[in-house]
């Protein structure tokens, strides 16, 4: 897989780095998780991961975010690949515009782009999110906020030709590797 980048979408505890982390074994590309944007400036604060973070958070976030995908777009080098992870909301014109940056980034690049949605049962995710290893990552933890935006929200449609949609809440991480790499293979770029 050469220059590829990978954008996996869904809600917290959907398992969108467990999958990024088996892409990445299976591929050498780079993982460029969500909170690995985010924890530089919510590791500075004091959050007990349930409240809101302040408004302000999320101008700085976005500055780092601007920095990766510079660095991915300009000095990357060519035959890279990357899987990036983000936890989007349909109903949110800020994620939407996360979503154009990473795909735009993707073009930058000339690459391969496969945004992949990734959805689970509310029960499963009420499970999965409060992982022991959530907490060191300073991820959200709340099992209720999890449930009400499956219940009320939809993941971000990116409405792309090379899309993915799967429901991974009884599937193993490789039968899910497997599922994206063989839409790899079919990509346009």
């Amino acid at each position: 897989m050469e220059n590829v980048l990978i954008y996996l979408v869904g809600f917290a505890g959907t398992g969108k780095l467990t999958i990024a982390r088996a892409l990445a074994e299976a591929t050498s590309a780079k993982v460029v998780d969500n909170q690995w944007i985010n924890n530089p400036i919510f590791g500075l604060l004091d959050h007990d991961r349930l409240t809101p973070y302040p408004e302000g958070v999320w101008r700085q976030i976005d500055k780092v975010r601007d920095a990766v995908l510079e660095t991915v777009a300009t000095l990357g080098a060519p035959h890279a690949s990357y899987i990036f992870t983000h936890e989007g909301f349909e109903d949110d014109a800020g994620d939407r515009q996360i979503y154009e940056a990473i795909r735009e980034t993707a073009q930058r690049r000339k690459a391969r782009f496969l945004p992949v949605r990734l959805l689970c049962n509310e029960d499963e995710i009420a499970k999965r999110v409060v992982s022991p290893e959530r907490a060191l990552r300073l991820k959200s933890m709340d099992p209720e906020r999890s449930r009400y935006a499956v219940r009320n929200s939809t993941v971000l449609k990116p409405n792309h030709e090379n899309e993915l949609t799967l429901d991974i809440s009884d599937k193993q991480p490789a039968d899910v590797v497997d599922l994206i790499l063989k839409q790899v293979a079919h990509c346009k770029t």
